[in-house]
């Protein structure tokens, strides 16, 4: 069978992806008996093609046999899909009911407050005393006692109350999909624990490595925290050296967000990459015979590994570790082997050990950054020739970030909402100072060197100032920047076409046109962009015991609500609808409050916007004493007022019954009973989509 050998893994990659893809999306434990039989047939097929190749002239049939080739890739994709969805198996946890379950925490514990995070893997479940092997991930919530809490650690066996709900999707408009992200990590329950409900029964199960590697990491992250005296500088040297995420402050989050440097604070192909370039350069001397050249291979390769044990192996570390390791070996023992080739065949291998990745935002990203280098840099750096030494270096630099960034622009602006405009040069600010704190951090844990600790802290605070700095210029970004899927899909396709334009035989049909579709893709989003500013809506969120509602007019809103700007509810729940609809200006108003404006008139409890009116029922509220039977659009029934809805019904006219989340879940139950006898329109603002309404 002939296929082009040289890049086989990149004609795979394609097929095999979709596979999976489609298998997330629609495939059912049911569909794993077909699934399997497609690939056994395909398979056999291939192979009997295959033996007897010449004796069927299959030379003949090359388009056949390739679409039955790829056919099956995507038949695999699938297969592997399904095979490592924890929910499809038949002793999932879940599917029946217990009273206790043991579990092992499965990933490192996150504390936020009194609050810790983790995931754990079921191993046995309890109903009447008897235990049943049983499997699945559950994310634990528990709930810290303030006087004496429990520490936790990756490996800890757990006996828990089988207490656990599937995991909730997302209510509101543009809230992050916890859900999905979740799924992503094959988790589909979680459970809220008070620590009081939770026994210690044994310690040391999971990964042996993993769990050595955790605690290496611990020791390094105490290291730092002894020699480094600023709390910010150690947040940050414990997160790009260590990959241990500490509490960064909002501040220098979002100027490293705002400047296009993130990347720098997630530990991945980047810093591997600083310590491989090192390590080649130091190790040169042995490049000059074949022995010498594999010495250097062991130890390089040792030598990126064992960083990534120093990290804890976060994935993130790993993902760049299996794909440098490849690069260096392949290179190593063939110097023509394709790039491209050995990126596919490292993803392939990673998403037949994990299908799930390929949701993953960290993976999508650094195999395009990857391939922009690959592919893009050398096109780019390509465009100018410069005589001088440094300034050819500096050039490389700049067309090294530029081809990184053009590659993961459309999938940067869809999942982050912005646009860094001084990128290239808060990129080139931080080369030095980075690759410097990396050496410097490794070196002071490595060679014990913690003189130099003062130099390494002072480097960290010098950067962070200096990025703030640079994200305060003026348009240093642009913000709020909602695409849908469908315009990343074609951002996407008209991005690629402007490439393919500028590969060695540049193509000025392709140029044109690709830059003709580009201008009519910003004259679309610039029309809806303008037609926000016309915009009137009202949006009741759901939420799960507060309330808010937006009452939006233009690019400006009114937000009724008990929730304030720093409230995390309000920056996951409310604030990214917001953004969505590009609102920049927003008044907080309470409901004990009342206010006059343009549009928005409250007053007691009747609210007034844009001739839409609303009333409030709460304690405090006597209806019975509004006269003439009046009309609204809506009444909004909040903080468990006593009336009966039949009664209601009589006495005033209205469309729609809204019922919030500051009643209690018994008076929610009774006043949509009571709804449905009625057969009134009503939307409980808990636990369902929230409530939108389009006055233009």
């Amino acid at each position: 069978m002939t296929f082009k050998a040289e890049i086989i893994f990149v004609r795979i990659l394609v097929p095999f992806i979709l596979g999976i893809i489609c298998a997330y999306i629609s495939a059912t434990k049911e569909s794993l008996l077909l699934i399997a039989s497609v690939n056994v047939i395909l398979f056999f097929v291939l192979l009997i093609i295959n033996a007897f190749y010449k004796k069927f002239k299959a030379y003949q049939f090359k388009g056949i046999i390739g679409v039955l080739f790829h056919l099956f890739f995507f038949a695999f994709g699938g297969l592997i899909c399904i095979l490592h969805n924890q929910s499809f198996k038949t002793d999932y946890y879940a599917n029946e009911d217990y009273e206790y379950l043991k579990v092992w925490i499965a990933n490192e514990p996150e504390q936020t407050n009194d609050i810790l995070r983790f995931e754990t893997n079921v191993t046995q479940a309890y109903v009447h005393g008897e235990a049943v092997e049983k499997s699945g991930k559950l994310l634990l919530a528990l709930k810290l006692n303030e006087t004496k809490p429990i520490k936790l650690k990756y490996g800890d066996e757990l006996l828990v109350s089988a207490q656990y709900l599937a995991v909730e999707p997302s209510y509101n408009p543009a809230e992050f999909d916890f859900k999905a992200w979740l799924a992503s990590k094959n988790v589909y329950h979680q459970s809220f624990v008070n620590q009081d409900h939770l026994i210690k029964i044994g310690k040391n199960k999971g990964n042996s490595l993993i769990n050595y590697a955790l605690d290496v990491r611990q020791r390094q992250v105490a290291i730092y925290r002894k020699l480094i005296k600023n709390d910010e500088a150690f947040a940050v040297a414990s997160t790009l050296v260590l990959g241990y995420r500490s509490d960064l402050s909002k501040e220098t989050l979002n100027a490293y967000s705002k400047t296009g440097t993130i990347h720098a604070l997630s530990v991945s192909g980047m810093h591997v990459g600083i310590i491989y370039l090192f390590l080649n350069w130091a190790l040169f001397f042995l490049d000059k015979k074949l022995i010498g050249r594999i010495v250097k291979l062991v130890l390089i390769c040792s030598l990126i590994w064992y960083y990534s044990l120093l990290t804890g192996f976060s994935p993130s570390v790993l993902r760049s570790a299996v794909m440098l390791s490849v690069f260096i070996i392949a290179k190593s023992f063939n110097r023509n082997s394709n790039s491209y080739n050995i990126l596919a065949f490292t993803a392939i291998c990673l998403l037949i050990y994990n299908p799930f990745l390929v949701w993953d935002v960290g993976f999508q990203l650094s195999f395009l950054a990857v391939f922009g280098l690959i592919y893009l840099q050398p096109k780019i750096y390509s465009w100018m020739y410069i005589k001088n030494k440094w300034l050819d270096k500096l050039w490389a630099t700049v067309a090294m970030s530029l081809a990184a960034q053009l590659a993961t622009y459309p999938l940067s602006i869809y999942y982050f909402h912005q646009f860094p405009v001084y990128f290239i040069v808060a990129n080139l600010f931080i080369l030095i100072p980075l690759t410097l704190m990396m050496y410097l951090g490794i070196g002071i844990l490595m060679l014990r060197v913690y003189f130099l600790a003062p130099l390494f802290e002072w480097i960290i605070t010098f950067t962070n100032n200096g990025l703030k700095w640079i994200a305060e210029l003026p348009f240093s970004g642009i913000n709020s920047i909602w695409i849908t899927k469908w315009q990343l899909f074609a951002l996407s396709i008209i991005l690629s076409m402007l490439i393919y334009s500028l590969s060695k035989r540049p193509n000025k049909k392709l140029f044109f046109t690709s830059i003709i579709l580009f201008i009519a893709y910003q004259s679309v989003v610039l029309v809806q962009k303008e037609n926000f500013s016309g915009q009137q809506k009202i949006i009741h969120f759901t939420l799960r015991k507060n309330y808010a509602a937006a009452f939006i007019n233009g690019n400006g809103a009114t937000l009724l609500t008990d929730l304030t700007k720093s409230d995390k509810n309000f920056e996951f729940f409310v604030k990214p609808a917001l953004d969505q609809l590009q609102v920049s200006k927003v008044d907080f108003l309470a409901m004990s409050s009342d206010t006059v404006m343009e549009s928005f008139v409250k007053k007691q409890n009747q609210i007034v916007f844009n001739n839409y009116r609303i009333l409030v029922i709460d304690s405090s509220l006597n209806y019975k004493n509004i006269k003439n039977k009046p009309s609204f659009e809506s009444v909004w029934l909040h903080k468990n007022p006593k009336l009966k809805i039949e009664q209601l019904a009589t006495e005033i006219d209205f469309k729609n019954l809204l019922i919030d989340a500051s009643n209690k879940d018994y008076r929610i139950e009774e006043f949509v009973n009571d709804a449905n006898k009625k057969r009134l329109n009503h939307f409980v603002l808990k636990k369902n989509k929230a409530y939108l309404v389009n006055l233009k």
